[in-house]
């Protein structure tokens, strides 16, 4: 790949700042104050989240957890409850992991080097870099995703960005339009610059600063690039889940390991591959009426389609009652719930009567 002049360089970072001044994005929350630790959140949150949604749990967060040694020091369910729906539960447990390390390894204080921070868990070279760059105004580049679709577009880079050599190029031409000056508010422009302008798939190229000298767009070839990630068939996956009510209408709900789907959230009890009496043997709970199919839905995770069967029943402890005692299980009241749960739980909990 050829290096590109230093005239090209500059146009380049010329025209997104200047676009930036008049169009940019200066007034969302995180860049009021922008810590490296507010900056950290926010970019870990927009990571699968759009701006405008992401902005109320930002708020909420800051409230709760506004700096890191209270994001250390707080339980891992007041986290995930913050999060709860977020999605991609992975970023909040990440982020908690990172700020206890960042508490005991760093004096509380978020390190200053791009290899310190992608040593964190959920921190990789973008992230790093934006922290870096927008909160202290280091020069480092970023590739995010609407940073790859302006890249892809504007040198016409072939292929799916997910592959090795493809990123690569990518990376390459990041870090050579990345000027090293004003780099926070460049960085800034290119993030808005493809959220808003040099869209997925409607792009307003007359709108686009780079537009005149943008391979895709003087060929008509926009939405070819980046390059689409090879289909492959998602397979379905099929789950019951189960809504016990106690005799005082209560509803039992379980925590889910801290590892996999859901990790750490609260949820309802699946049969998994036990028929319901037995599940209800093993739990020491007996049935006093027949299971009502209450909700059937479909929830799609990135690599896989979940149908979910909710079936309602009322139940009574038995004798023993070993399995209920534990800490992972609790009776909910309609209330306050115990800590996170995920969107189908949620959703399939807005339909109880309590």
């Amino acid at each position: 790949m050829p290096a590109l002049t230093k005239r090209h360089r500059d146009k380049f970072a010329k025209q997104v700042l200047t676009w930036f001044d008049e169009h940019g994005r200066k007034h969302l929350p995180w860049q009021q104050n922008p810590t490296p630790y507010r900056v950290w959140v926010s970019e870990i949150m927009l990571q699968q989240t759009q701006v405008a949604t992401a902005i109320p749990y930002f708020k909420r967060f800051m409230q709760r957890f506004p700096n890191l040694e209270a994001l250390a020091t707080a339980p891992i369910d007041d986290v995930l409850a913050h999060w709860s729906g977020l999605g991609y539960y992975a970023r909040a447990r990440n982020l908690h992991r990172s700020a206890v390390r960042v508490l005991d390894e760093h004096n509380g204080v978020l390190p200053n080097t791009l290899d310190a921070l992608q040593d964190l868990p959920g921190i990789g070279r973008s992230t790093a870099g934006a922290i870096l760059s927008l909160s202290g105004g280091q020069h480092q580049a970023i590739l995010d995703g609407n940073v790859k679709r302006v890249l892809a577009r504007y040198f016409a880079v072939d292929g799916w960005p997910g592959k090795k050599p493809v990123l690569d190029e990518l990376w390459d031409y990041s870090e050579q339009v990345t000027p090293a000056t004003h780099t926070g508010p460049f960085n800034q422009a290119m993030m808005d610059l493809g959220a808003s302008i040099c869209s997925r798939t409607k792009p307003q190229c007359s709108l686009c600063p780079l537009a005149k000298q943008c391979q895709a767009n003087l060929t008509s070839a926009q939405l070819n690039y980046p390059g689409k990630k090879p289909k492959k068939v998602i397979p379905v996956k099929r789950t019951c889940m189960l809504v016990l009510r106690n005799t005082q209408n209560h509803v039992l709900l379980v925590q889910r390991p801290p590892t996999g789907i859901w990790g750490g959230l609260w949820s309802l009890p699946e049969l998994g591959e036990v028929e319901l009496a037995q599940w209800l043997n093993a739990a020491c709970l007996n049935a006093v009426s027949e299971a009502t199919s209450i909700a059937q839905f479909r929830h799609t995770f990135s690599h896989y389609h979940l149908d979910i069967d909710a079936q309602e029943l009322s139940v009574k402890a038995g004798a023993s009652n070993l399995v209920l005692e534990t800490d992972r299980y609790v009776w909910y009241n309609g209330e306050q719930l115990p800590g996170g749960v995920a969107a189908p739980i949620s959703k399939i909990l807005d339909l109880l009567a309590f």
